[in-house]
Formats: structure tokens, C-alpha cells, sequence
């Protein structure tokens, strides 16, 4: 069988931090699995964040009306892009399995990497308007999100000041990562390790190592199929889907709650 490949898009900006232990801890464990482990350590490559003409070359097809999205498509079709996103791309079609390592900026992700997700998920090679969500160019492909955060747990719980850390996840994992098709494992997250003692965070990493041994096999997160939504009426839920939920004391997800209360731990744990 051959070996998988696992690629780390990784922002912090210390090789002294802890999400750089995490990230070191990754690439160890994983690389004495077998695997090949690429890394994109986006700071040390002054990765560009902000998506504008610089990332093609030649003349743009429309110069008074720039449309990024549709001039990257025809770029990328022409092999007109900048050679930061290609060499991205190169990563992303060997990978099996990518890690998103950051510290959570704003609810979100450092803007280095949100400018990754922009400028690398180019449209055309990581998603069509027919190829999405589960049908998605990278349905073969898995994905997750491993994070550090600045605030303790019960902040981010539904009753916490922060409010529930599954509606901060939707945004990302539903309409980045199962949008472009991945299968979304549940995130890794590091509740405040600033907070801890050095023995708690090595605690940390010692529970990370651990879930790495069985990672590429874990189930994924439950997302809907693009085909229980009919196109024909704005691609809202069919009517037996939305009646088989009716007795359903939850909604679908936590975008598609249904009115109802949300699923608990949709965002967070696979299986529920």
C-alpha cells in the first residue's frame, strides 16, 4: 500500500510557540507512521496573503472589471499563476490528509492563512459550481483544523460569553473545507495552553500524539449530501427530507438547524 502523504498549512510566527510543538509533534509522529509529511510554514515562506492581479501572469482577460475568481480559473486552466499558488496546488493534489495549525485569530483563522484559502483553493481546481460539498474536487481528500485558543473552554460553550465554539467552526469547516469537497475530521483544539502549566501542555501534546497514531483512519464529521437539496427550488432542502426531520428534536447541522435547537457537538465530534 502506498504511503500516505499529510500536508501541514501552518501559521505562527514562533519556532518557540506551542502550536509549533504541535506542529513538530505532528510531523514526528505521522513520519514514523510511514507517511510523507509536507509542511507550509506560511510566515517563513512571507506567504502573500491578499489576492489581487500579482497572481497571474499575463493580461488579465477583463482589466476595467477585475473578477478574481473567474480570472484565476482561466490562469490556472492556461497555467498562468503565480508560482506561490502553484507550488501550493503541487502539495494539495499529493496530499491525503491536510492539518490547518494555527492559533485562532478573531474566531477565524491568522490572515496568512485565510489569504492561503483564498489565493490556493483557486476556483477551477478546488471547486466548481458543479463540484462542491459532497461532490467536491476534493472528496478523496481529508481535512481538519488543529488550533490553540486565547480563551479557556467554558467560554466557548453554548452558555459561555463567547458562545458556542460549533457556530465558530461552521464558517470554516462547512464553507471552506466541505465546500471544496474534503472529508472533515473533527478539530484538534487546544483550550488555552497559554494558561496552563508547562506539565499541562506537554499533557496536551501527549493527547495529541496519541490521536495521531489512529488519525487517518477516524471517521469524519457528518456534513449533508449536495443531493438532498433541490437545485430546481434554490437548492432548499426537498420536502421528505425536511418531513423525515420533523420528528427530530435537533436540526441537520448547525447551518441547517431547521429552527430547532442544534445539534450538540455537530462541529466537534464525528458520529453525532
Amino acid at each position: 500500500m502506498a504511503a500516505k502523504t499529510v500536508l501541514i498549512v501552518y501559521a505562527h510566527q514562533s519556532a518557540g510557540s506551542f502550536n509549533a510543538a504541535v506542529k513538530d509533534a505532528a510531523v514526528d509522529a505521522l513520519k514514523k507512521q510511514g507517511c510523507n509529511v509536507l509542511v507550509s510554514d506560511l510566515y517563513e515562506m512571507k506567504f502573500k496573503a491578499t489576492a489581487t492581479k500579482e497572481d497571474i501572469t499575463g493580461p488579465p482577460k477583463n482589466p476595467e472589471h477585475f473578477r478574481y475568481g473567474n480570472e484565476t480559473m482561466l490562469a490556472w486552466q492556461e497555467g498562468r499563476l503565480s508560482s506561490d499558488i502553484t507550488d501550493e496546488h503541487k502539495k494539495l493534489k499529493e496530499a491525503d490528509l491536510v492539518i490547518f495549525q494555527f492559533p485562532m485569530y478573531w474566531f477565524s483563522v491568522p490572515a496568512i492563512m485565510k489569504g492561503w484559502m483564498d489565493r490556493v483553493l483557486t476556483l477551477g481546481f478546488a471547486y466548481t459550481l458543479e463540484k462542491r460539498y459532497s461532490e467536491g474536487v476534493f472528496r478523496d481528500k481529508k481535512a481538519m483544523l488543529s488550533f490553540t485558543t486565547g480563551s479557556n473552554e467554558t467560554m466557548f460553550s453554548s452558555n459561555g460569553i463567547n458562545g458556542d465554539m460549533n457556530v465558530t467552526l461552521w464558517p470554516i469547516q462547512n464553507g471552506v473545507l466541505n465546500y471544496c469537497g474534503f472529508q472533515v475530521l473533527a478539530p484538534q483544539i487546544f483550550w488555552a495552553p497559554t494558561l496552563l502549566s508547562p506539565e499541562a501542555r506537554e499533557g496536551l501534546l501527549e493527547g495529541w500524539r496519541a490521536r495521531l497514531h489512529g488519525l487517518l483512519n477516524e471517521a469524519p464529521l457528518s456534513f449533508p449530501p449536495v443531493d438532498i437539496f433541490d437545485e430546481g427550488k434554490g437548492f432548499q432542502l426537498k420536502p421528505e427530507v425536511r418531513e423525515k426531520q420533523a420528528e427530530s428534536p435537533f436540526g441537520l447541522t448547525v447551518g441547517h438547524h431547521l429552527e430547532k435547537p442544534l445539534p450538540p457537538h455537530n462541529q466537534m465530534k464525528a458520529g453525532v
